[in-house]
């Protein structure tokens, strides 16, 4: 060992705290420094948004790309106090942007994780080299203003308010990042996919950047999974029936909930789309293997119920079954238990038993409602099983 190694210990160490922390590794928080890590900021702001929606305390969410590569993400909730809520121990939207730990979004079911880190706010006021927190509440306007996570002055009134909630608007740091332009795209894509699993939300999304008129999209879907799949189907046009077949389920077994929507189509592409807590399973996991199991259970039920299949033929495969399949499972937990460090496949062992009944039960009840329409989807079955 060297001398000069000798010579180190404990005082050598450096401890980062506070947003430092956060602009030394902005790579541990967002992915990236590029485009990858800039979207990823954004979705940790509009995610605190969507949480107060999903909550009910808010209709709607507003996003607005400015012409000065700003982004700013407003929700008409009832206003996030700046200060600590009291009695009640809740988070101020202060401490949200100040600590890690007070900033950390909730976890659980009524949640929808949109960001990678979870940090939220904190994470987004470290990294923007400018931020502006606006609470409109009780006919009062307060602003609070941040320079690099740090607060500039304490919140102050700034005059009356004629409605409720929450803006914050934020300038990613041109330090920290390799562009500033965030893809209107991929985050118009990422909001749809987002209001398709929260039935009922609202989220919009403005470009103001572009020269003459700002491009504008809304999205909102009283039918949730339901129009996701009919979304899916209708980039095929080959659908063999004309309605979503759809159910959903609270179960405490797996502490969570599930909906699930499908319809078969004369594609021979299959296309399944998993998430749990609004976040792509791309692995998927055992909510799907799960699905998997109850549509074969109803499946093999109904075919060997009407004798489509004889006593002598093999059940038919996951690939015959998966033919022409549209679907989207998600599954929203309490305590989600992912395989790996991705969080693209889950690993809830009760999970795979609940979906899988859920499945089953629902998928046969539509078979008995609907007969001629499930003849149709499963002679298609059958005769491909008699064909192998």
């Amino acid at each position: 060992m060297s001398g000069e190694n000798a010579g180190y210990d404990v005082t050598r160490i450096e401890v980062l705290e506070g947003p430092e922390a956060v602009r030394k590794r902005p790579g541990m928080w967002v992915g990236s420094t590029g485009e990858r890590g800039l979207r990823q900021l954004v979705l940790e702001v509009v995610g605190r948004a969507v949480n107060q929606g999903l909550s009910g305390r808010s209709g709607s969410v507003d996003v607005t790309l400015t012409p000065d590569g700003g982004v700013r993400v407003a929700d008409d909730g009832p206003g996030a106090p700046f200060e600590a809520a009291g009695d009640t121990g809740g988070t101020g939207l202060e401490g949200a942007l100040t600590s890690f730990y007070a900033g950390a979004e909730p976890s659980g079911r009524h949640i929808a994780a949109l960001g990678q880190s979870g940090a939220g706010l904190f994470v987004a006021n470290a990294l923007a080299s400018r931020l502006t927190a606006e609470v409109r509440c009780k006919g009062v306007r307060r602003v609070q203003e941040y320079a690099r996570g740090v607060a500039l002055a304490p919140p102050a009134v700034v005059g009356p308010a004629t409605d409720s909630g929450t803006t914050i608007a934020f300038w990613p740091d041109t330090e920290i990042f390799d562009t500033t332009e965030c893809s209107f795209a991929l985050l118009a894509e990422r909001f749809r996919q987002v209001a398709f699993l929260n039935r009922g939300l609202g989220i919009s999304l403005t470009d103001e950047r572009p020269a003459g008129e700002p491009r504008a999209v809304l999205f909102r879907f009283p039918d949730g999974v339901r129009d996701f799949v009919a979304a899916l189907d209708a980039e095929t046009g080959a659908a063999l029936h004309p309605h979503v077949i759809g159910f959903e389920r609270q179960d405490p077994r797996m502490a969570g909930t599930m909906e699930v929507a499908l319809l078969w189509s004369r594609s021979p592409e299959e296309r399944i789309r998993s998430f749990v807590n609004s976040q792509a399973t791309d692995q998927g996991g055992t909510h799907v293997d799960g699905f998997r199991d109850g549509l074969a259970a109803a499946v093999t039920a109904y075919a060997r119920e009407r004798g489509l299949l004889a006593a002598a033929d093999p059940d038919p495969g996951a690939d015959r079954i998966g033919q022409g399949l549209t679907a989207v499972v998600s599954v929203k937990l309490d305590r989600p238990e992912f395989l790996g460090a991705t969080q693209g496949l889950l690993g809830n062992i009760d999970v795979r038993v609940c979906v899988g009944e859920a499945v089953r039960e629902g998928l046969g009840n539509w078979f008995e409602e609907q007969p001629e329409r499930a003849a149709e989807v499963v002679d298609r079955i059958v005769r491909g099983v008699h064909q192998d």
